[in-house]
């Protein structure tokens, strides 16, 4: 694959020196002062980076992580604050929205969703009819995205089946509508216990259908490391799901990233930042051909890193350096404020990456997605052919 480039110096921006070099601002840009590529023609640099939206809303993408609860559209959420008694004030609601400079994590949102606000499974194919006609605005052609039924079924009394056939069906219906295919990730709650991730997995093998590729775990990493759940992830392996694992998010050790590797065995990672602070596994995993997939606005390094370095450190710059494979998504989206355009938008304008790089990133995410391999090599022909054609109308 075709390296991530780790511009020179002089190629970066330091916006307290450069004052006069300001940065192209759009939804996704984080708060002013950032990090950034640096431009030595400032308005040659911004027209450069719109064109690079226009080109990277358009060419076909696939999208692996995403959490369904982290799509809720702030409409939708008062819809259903008002239902439930407004339990939530609408002060809080705007802070769900408001990404500042040090943006506070999603988590107590998808928290409040589960156990004050979704009330029934129509909810939940609201929430992915939603999703998946907002991505395929974005030319999101296929869509892999999480959800975690535990929470849903203990606090609101959704039951796994219910859940799934609405969320099925919302997908169905999105197909026919907008063109986007998807599949669901059935993802363990890691601040349940070790049984309930068991319990989780055998109800999805329980209820196996075509629209469910896998499993995955998310929540809070810290004080829940992998190995906690590796019975959970033998008896879906047994079962011949694809895994995939948040690990080294939130600055967890790289540690949690071998162990989903060699422990859980995963076919791809979410996040997994840390790993660069081992640069002999990171080449390890570099030659496995690992797939990481990225979040360019994940809310921890925007929180520890001052702003005049957040672009410049965040281990993605670094991780194609080392081999990685990366894959950019948008995890949250409405919460963090950015959609697929955004996301991808950021690996140029924040990170460095040049359009080449990005060529490479289209086709990690095709070779990650769990898909069979005609459709595979279909999409490898269809949708670089597409990058290239686009490539070169847009002048990128």
């Amino acid at each position: 694959m075709t390296k991530g480039t780790n511009p020179a110096p002089r190629d970066v921006t330091d916006r307290h020196a450069a004052t006069a070099c300001r940065p192209v601002q759009t939804e996704a840009t984080p708060p002013a002062g950032q990090g950034g590529p640096a431009c030595v023609d400032d308005v040659a640099r911004q027209a450069f980076v719109e064109r690079v939206r226009a080109f990277v809303h358009e060419i076909p993408k696939v999208e692996l992580h995403c959490h369904l609860l982290g799509t809720v559209r702030r409409e939708t959420l008062t819809e259903w604050v008002a239902r439930a008694g407004a339990p939530i004030s609408g002060e809080e609601i705007e802070s769900y929205y408001t990404r500042g400079e040090k943006p506070v994590g999603v988590l107590r949102v998808l928290r409040a969703l589960e156990q004050q606000l979704l009330a029934t499974a129509d909810d939940l194919y609201r929430l992915t009819v939603e999703y998946l006609e907002s991505a395929a605005a974005h030319a999101v052609r296929h869509a892999e995205f999480s959800w975690n039924p535990t929470g849903c079924v203990r606090d609101a009394g959704i039951t796994y089946r219910g859940g799934l056939d609405a969320i099925v069906a919302a997908m169905r219906d999105a197909q026919r509508q907008w063109g986007i295919e998807a599949r669901m990730i059935a993802a363990i709650d890691r601040e349940a216990t070790p049984a309930e991730a068991i319990e989780m997995v055998e109800w999805v093998l329980a209820h196996r259908c075509d629209e469910v590729a896998g499993i995955g775990i998310d929540y809070r990493e810290n004080d829940r490391p992998p190995e906690m759940f590796a019975q959970a992830y033998v008896l879906a392996r047994r079962g011949g799901l694809k895994a995939t694992a948040h690990a080294g998010e939130f600055g967890m050790p790289w540690t949690h990233v071998r162990t989903a590797i060699d422990t859980l065995q995963v076919d791809r990672i979410d996040h997994g930042y840390t790993v660069v602070d081992q640069p002999d596994f990171a080449r390890r995993c570099a030659e496995a051909g690992i797939v990481f997939t990225v979040v360019p606005t994940n809310s921890y390094y925007l929180r520890t890193l001052s702003p005049e370095r957040w672009a410049l450190d965040h281990p993605i710059r670094r991780m194609p350096g080392l081999g990685l494979r990366v894959h950019p998504n948008t995890d949250d989206p409405t919460l963090h404020r950015v959609d697929p355009t955004g996301a991808w938008t950021m690996m140029v304008r924040d990170f460095g990456f040049s359009v080449d790089d990005l060529r490479a990133f289209t086709l990690n995410g095709i070779d990650a997605a769990w898909v069979d391999d005609g459709v595979r090599t279909r999409w490898r022909r269809e949708h670089l052919q597409a990058f290239d054609d686009l490539r070169r109308s847009h002048r990128v």
